[in-house]
């Protein structure tokens, strides 16, 4: 059985969430592998709203297993208001149907506290975190400092780990002139949080390796953008973990022989939330047609998302990064009753034209869009479920935009219900 990858090839937010579900019906494992809470989707499901965060979006869905990998960083609080919320909703949540990997790295109060101080005290350039604590928890785990899962079943490991960390956050606290954090209290913490988080530990690669041999249908699912990863995105305005398709293996325990399709989840305009370089932003009447027909604000963190045209010189590299075999092009009805629309073919810096976004910080600042105009289109396109619902100007636009990206349209959405997709290929197909 094929066993797809779903990432974002954008700045994120691009409707992860309605493909990731629209796809969890027909795979068996839905396994998150990278970023923390700091990333949301959210999904609509018979007009029921649900806000995820940490959990993978096939929790929603009876009879399939959610994996929470290695490769995400977890915060054990906000993943209990999570099942509490979601069991509020109906949602069923057990060890039969959510599992954390053991080696999980963990987040920590004090690391929430660390990323926020940072933020505050950057007079220069903020990065835009969303104080969750995410970047400090991955630089732990990379420190080799990090709590992990299974630390938490046994107290002299525990003590051990406590020490490592707080002989280095101790310091920085000092520097930050924030109070130390006193090792017992932390302890007292790990200890009456273990029993809401122990019951789903388990070895993840063994599992999903063992399930895989059995051709039991995995989809991987990423968080945020490939726009946002800590080495192909826009740095530093960027995340602390790796965004890309790559992640998927490493993140979850499995060979990259692991993944048969890597489908990018492309937006039919472009937005991101936080600081850095965004080319294409638009401060006009387009800007706030596409923010407010858009309902751009994030499910994380209410901020509102910039908004600009699209940029196929983005998608085109990001997809190239990716591997990407197809994309899911998602909000095509916010387009609708658009006189023209404008994609992004190039830059031009300091008088030459760029097929590529570079690497320089500052010249990601300065480069500037080169547009191509499109006729726009004034019937609607909510809810359509075949290429004949389209209207024409809009299937040129789609077309327009395979031909810049280089990579085919696999899946269109047109409303963030489930069922308002057109399926050109099929991600599972074997």
């Amino acid at each position: 059985m094929a066993n797809v990858v779903v990432v974002g090839a954008q700045w994120g937010d691009e409707g992860k969430g309605k493909i990731v579900d629209w796809l969890s019906e027909r795979a068996d494992v839905i396994a998150r592998f990278q970023g923390g809470h700091n990333a949301g989707h959210t999904l609509v499901i018979d007009g029921e709203v649900y806000k995820l965060s940490l959990l993978p979006s096939g929790i929603v869905r009876g009879g399939k297993l959610s994996v929470i990998g290695n490769g995400v960083v977890l915060d054990p609080w906000a993943l209990g208001e999570e099942i509490a919320r979601l069991s509020a909703q109906g949602v069923r949540i057990g060890r039969e149907n959510l599992m954390i990997a053991e080696n999980t790295s963990l987040i920590l109060p004090i690391h929430g506290e660390l990323d926020r101080a940072r933020e505050a005290q950057n007079s220069i350039a903020k990065i835009g975190t969303t104080g969750r604590g995410i970047g400090p928890a991955y630089e732990d785990k990379v420190g080799r400092r990090a709590i992990r899962v299974a630390d938490l079943a046994d107290e002299a490991t525990l003590d051990l780990r406590i020490s490592r960390l707080l002989t280095h956050h101790n310091a920085l606290r000092n520097g930050l002139g924030l109070a130390e954090i006193d090792a017992a209290a932390l302890k007292a913490k790990l200890l009456e949080i273990a029993p809401s988080v122990l019951p789903y530990a388990a070895p993840v690669w063994k599992v999903l390796n063992e399930k895989r041999k059995a051709g039991t249908r995995i989809l991987f699912e990423g968080a945020q953008g490939s726009l946002l990863d800590v080495d192909f995105g826009t740095y530093p305005f960027v995340t602390s973990s790796t965004t890309t398709a790559g992640m998927a293996a490493s993140g979850t325990g499995m060979g990259p022989g692991a993944v048969d399709f890597v489908l990018g989840i492309v937006k039919a305009y472009t937005t991101r939330v936080g600081e850095g370089p965004f080319a294409c932003e638009l401060d006009d009447a387009v800007g706030e047609h596409l923010a407010t027909v858009g309902h751009e604000k994030g499910t994380v963190t209410g901020r509102n998302r910039r908004c600009g045209w699209f940029d196929a010189v983005l998608v085109r590299q990001t997809c190239a990064i990716n591997g990407v075999n197809g994309i899911a092009f998602t909000k095509l009805d916010v387009l609708d009753g658009l006189e023209e629309l404008k994609i992004c073919v190039g830059y031009e810096l300091d008088g030459k034209r760029l097929d590529y976004l570079p690497t320089a910080a500052d010249q990601q600042a300065r480069v500037t869009p080169v547009y191509e105009t499109m006729k726009g289109w004034t019937e609607s396109t909510v809810g359509a479920r075949s290429w004949n619902d389209l209207p024409a100007e809009a299937i040129k636009y789609v077309r327009r935009v395979e031909e810049l990206i280089d990579c085919p349209v696999a899946m269109l959405s047109t409303s963030p219900e489930r069922e308002d997709t057109i399926l050109v290929t099929d991600p599972f197909a074997d």
